[in-house]
């Protein structure tokens, strides 16, 4: 947490503020006037050399009359008409709330910046024969490092011996400890556990995960929402109207004969009350606190915008492999056919997929590979995009893929098709093996459900969500199972990259703002055409975490609906605070007129709605 007493404008505000108590004080035990008015003179300078400085600036460089000029105004008035101990509190409770209000937000990026302490600052790298400790900014991408039990890990990584679990909070906000192996990846300042585990660095310091969410966060603080801007537009439209009015209410009421120092009263009351001072701020707070929270809790905001329009969405698209599935598909049948076995289904299945970059290409290997069967050289390997591969297996041109592209070639299913629609009704992708002639067999691949989809799906709609629609490249069945096991509403299958953009746009005709969800790569048309587009389980993925507006560090479905309950609380705790604002504003401008209020009386009410307004966007600070 950031030491307030090394910022100079607290400094220089409290100051102003024991100078103004001491002439207070003073004025009861005898001080002489002389004495008591230098001390709240000198409590004007000192408490708005900042605010006044600010002011010019604004006026001369920028041509701008702003909230600082307003005060600044008010006090030099009310210190012209003898009244010094009030300017000299109208100052040194705008300055403290400026200081408040830029400690704030120091402390509200501090939160995020805090991460980077997570991380260790020497490293037991490994170097031959020899460990020695190293400064983490001398790991280099391929150097071995060491990370003993209860230790963090010093950057992003492979996992190359060892076996332990890692506490990934702190970059995921997964809960529980992840089991991490031979080949898992690895992130820096998430914490090990019970083994030692040699990382093979993949990252140096500056560029790790860590380092981008930190990174990203400070950008997205720095950015403004929607709500922001119009608020600053306003008030550079409103603060010279203020003045402008204040003027007015000196100038014209005497020339009709009233008394002019009573008006001039009114007029610098007027110019106090009337200041936006709670109503600009309190949205700048709400979000640079909310987006340094959603980071430390594993969900990266690009920008306060992308915050306030998913508070608005009411129907989510989402993507099934990968984000409904846990994006790691198993082979779970094969049907030999035509006196073909099981092993030579297996065997030219794999030799075909060996070539292949399709997902579910693993998943054959993963199986050929269980049964120690060695895929075979492919000669003339083509990817038909959409609908299979094919090549030449032992000098036999082989086709792998799904059922359209077998009938495309002219093969009955018939004899297949009931078995086909068994296996597809049961959430399992079917592809088929076999020659122009003849099939060979088929496989049958499911993706397994999440285990936290089902409680993800029902929490979204407990959250607000209207809607929930899935959107795959899987064949209609299988995706009409997989719906039906987690819940969501409507299926739309059989999509190209393309097809899942046409559909976010006719949703979004249909039913409002759709926000998309998916893996940021694969879907990244689609997540560009959203009003939102949230990317999942995007933790090291340099790709990913660029592409989507919103980045779920984690594979937790159950993150989604904490993020849409985050962004209503927020859009909740700033329209709270743009209400009191307004209430208080306009109501201090109606007894500023009057003649009703004070000028101490405004300042207070003032200033008092301003610490509130800080203090209720400091919510966000908490998860």
């Amino acid at each position: 947490m950031p030491n307030p007493w090394r910022n100079p404008q607290v400094v220089t505000s409290v100051t102003s503020g024991l100078l103004l108590l001491v002439g207070f004080i003073g004025g009861y035990v005898g001080l002489p006037l002389s004495i008591q008015t230098f001390l709240y003179l000198v409590a004007v300078v000192t408490g708005g050399y900042y605010f006044g400085r600010e002011a010019l600036e604004n006026l001369v460089q920028e041509r701008e009359i702003g909230i600082e000029l307003l005060m600044a105004t008010a006090a030099i008035i009310a210190g012209l008409m003898g009244q010094w101990m009030e300017a000299a509190m109208l100052v040194f409770l705008y300055s403290i709330s400026e200081a408040a209000e830029g400690y704030t937000a120091e402390r509200a990026r501090n939160a995020i910046r805090a991460l980077m302490d997570l991380a260790p600052k020497t490293a037991l790298a490994r170097r031959g024969s020899q460990e020695l400790r190293i400064p983490v900014e001398q790991l280099q991408v391929g150097d071995l490092f060491i990370v003993l039990p209860g230790e963090a890990l010093a950057t992003d990584g492979e996992v190359v011996e060892g076996r332990s679990s890692v506490n990934q909070a702190p970059v995921t906000g997964e809960s529980v400890p992840v089991e991490k192996v031979v080949g898992s990846k690895v992130f820096a300042a998430t914490i090990n556990g019970e083994g030692a585990l040699t990382i093979r660095a993949t990252k140096i310091f500056a560029d790790n995960t860590l380092s981008r969410i930190i990174h990203l966060v400070e950008e997205a603080q720095a950015s403004k929402g929607r709500s922001q801007r119009f608020i600053e537009r306003f008030g550079k439209r409103y603060s010279p109207a203020v003045l402008a009015v204040g003027v007015l209410i000196a100038v014209l009421p005497p020339l009709f004969g009233l008394p002019w120092q009573e008006w001039l009263i009114r007029a610098t009351v007027f110019i106090v009350a009337a200041a936006p001072c709670a109503l600009v701020i309190s949205i700048p707070i709400t979000l640079v606190a909310a987006i340094g929270t959603a980071g430390r809790n594993g969900v990266l905001m690009k920008g306060g915008v992308h915050l306030e329009n998913l508070a608005k969405v009411r129907v989510i698209a989402m993507d099934k492999t990968g984000t409904l599935t846990l994006g790691r598909p198993e082979v779970t049948d094969i049907v030999a056919l035509n006196s073909y076995t099981e092993v030579q289904v297996l065997a030219g299945a794999a030799a075909l997929e060996s070539r292949s970059q399709h997902p579910l290409a693993q998943a054959i290997l993963n199986r050929a590979k269980a049964a120690g069967i060695q895929p075979r050289p492919v000669e003339d390997f083509q990817s038909m995009t959409g609908s299979g591969a094919r090549g030449y297996v032992g000098g036999e041109q082989l086709y792998i893929g799904n059922p359209k592209l077998f009938a495309d070639l002219g093969l009955s299913l018939v004899t297949v098709l009931t078995q086909i629609e068994q296996l597809q009704n049961q959430g399992k992708t079917v592809v088929l093996l076999g020659t122009e002639r003849e099939l060979h067999g088929l496989l049958a691949i499911t993706d397994p459900l999440r285990p936290e989809a089902v409680q993800a799906i029902a929490e979204l709609k407990q959250a607000g969500i209207e809607r929930v629609v899935m959107l795959t490249g899987d064949n209609p069945l299988t995706a009409a199972a997989i719906a039906q096991q987690v819940g969501v509403d409507e299926v739309h299958a059989g999509l190209s990259p393309e097809d899942k953009t046409r559909m976010v746009a006719e949703l979004t005709a249909r039913y409002g703002k759709v926000a998309m969800v998916g893996d940021g790569v694969n879907d990244a048309p689609a997540l560009a055409a959203a009003y939102v587009g949230i990317a999942m389980g995007v933790a090291g993925t340099d790709v990913a975490l660029e592409t989507a507006d919103v980045a779920l560090m984690g594979d937790d479905l159950s993150r989604l609906p904490y993020l849409i309950r985050f962004s209503r609380r927020t859009s909740g705790i700033i329209l709270q605070n743009l209400a009191l604002s307004t209430v208080v504003i306009s109501t201090l401008v109606v007894g500023a007129v009057s003649g009703y209020f004070t000028l101490p009386i405004a300042v207070l009410a003032h200033e008092i709605s301003e610490f509130v307004v800080i203090a209720s966007g400091l919510r966000m600070l908490r998860a």
